[in-house]
């Protein structure tokens, strides 16, 4: 049984609580004055579980994808809401992945100013990285995860059993993610990783410790850092290239695993700059392209790619604003670097070299 967490934020502390009981007694956990949002894929796999949840008349189904976590298309949400009879002392409760929590997250934020809310993440990636942390992301027409706010949950249910309907990219993408924590945590942590990388698409129980592994390590970095000012800047590893990439593949490429051809080539940048050397540089690739590979055949177009980049919030007015590895101990570190013609030509080749 694994032990529950408590993090530390602005809000006060909230915790993290494993193995809560099982899907269709999670209704019990609130009160009457709730209003459940619920991604559309989890309302059918789920529909005979989630039965009180789905006929309750304050609940909201929402289609998760990442078109839908826009400015634009939450308005609807938040006008059902209102007609819902929201009031400040009810409570929004997510049930999905990153983009519903997103969701929640943001118009818990901002609707009556501000209510509370409780998550229940559904995917991998949720579980291992996004429930904690306090960050909302919303994206604006085409420019991803412009808006947001820092709000903290007041609970986290880890329920296991969402794990075993996912399919084969949703735990990709959510190991990528876990790839990236423990990267940062140091070199023992990856390899450890790397070891075990086939097991945890196997074993549950195995996934599982990952998951606490990777909060635990997360959690050192944004008690110290909630807002991102500082410290905390280096879980964004791989999210520059990643979130360009996305977004130049029309999403068709998954987060974490975009993530994951991301971490890839932060490190292939640092390698042609000499910040670490070609030994680790490979080191590091065996596992991280294993966990790509599925995706080598969509084509990333580079134009396209690094014209996302440089709309990265993170950048200066004329610099990009990098997440990159350095030295023998791969330390992770924030670096700025200019868009020219040595940094277009090392994404050219780096893209050229992963397809062979």
């Amino acid at each position: 049984m694994l032990k529950n967490l408590t993090i530390k934020s602005h809000k006060g502390p909230y915790e993290v609580i494993f193995n809560p009981g099982t899907i269709s007694e999670l209704i019990s956990l609130f009160g009457e004055e709730v209003h459940f949002l619920i991604d559309s894929n989890i309302a059918t796999i789920y529909k005979v579980e989630l039965n009180d949840i789905l006929n309750n008349d304050k609940t909201i189904i929402i289609e998760a994808t990442e078109g839908n976590k826009s400015l634009e298309r939450i308005i609807p949400v938040i006008e059902q809401l209102v007609d819902n009879k929201i009031r400040r002392t009810h409570m929004l409760v997510a049930i999905g992945g990153g983009i519903v929590q997103d969701i929640t997250c943001f118009i818990a934020s901002s609707i009556l100013r501000g209510v509370q809310w409780s998550l229940i993440p559904t995917t991998l990636l949720a579980q291992a990285d996004s429930c904690i942390g306090s960050k909302s992301s919303i994206n604006l027409g085409h420019v991803k995860n412009i808006l947001g706010t820092f709000n903290p949950p007041n609970e986290i249910y880890i329920y296991p059993d969402f794990l075993k309907t996912l399919e084969k990219k949703e735990i990709q993408s959510g190991i990528g993610e876990i790839i990236k924590v423990h990267t940062i945590d140091g070199i023992k942590s990856f390899n450890d990783i790397a070891e075990n990388f086939e097991t945890l698409f196997k074993d549950t129980s195995e996934l599982l410790k990952y998951i606490q592994s990777a909060l635990i390590i997360k959690k050192r970095y944004i008690e110290e850092d909630e807002f991102d000012l500082g410290v905390r800047n280096i879980f964004n590893y791989g999210h520059s290239f990643g979130h360009a990439i996305e977004s130049s593949t029309d999403y068709k490429i998954p987060h974490g695993i975009a993530v994951t051809i991301g971490m890839d080539m932060a490190n292939y940048i640092s390698m042609k700059r000499d910040f670490i050397s070609i030994q680790n540089y490979q080191r590091m690739q065996v596992v991280l392209r294993k966990n790509y590979l599925d995706y080598l055949n969509i084509l990333i177009p580079l134009e396209a790619m690094l014209d996302a980049l440089r709309k990265d919030k993170k950048n200066t007015s004329s610099r990009l604003v990098l997440i990159l590895p350095f030295g023998e101990k791969i330390e992770i570190k924030k670096v700025e670097v200019l868009a020219d013609d040595n940094f277009i030509s090392q994404c050219e080749s780096f893209f050229a070299g992963i397809k062979k």
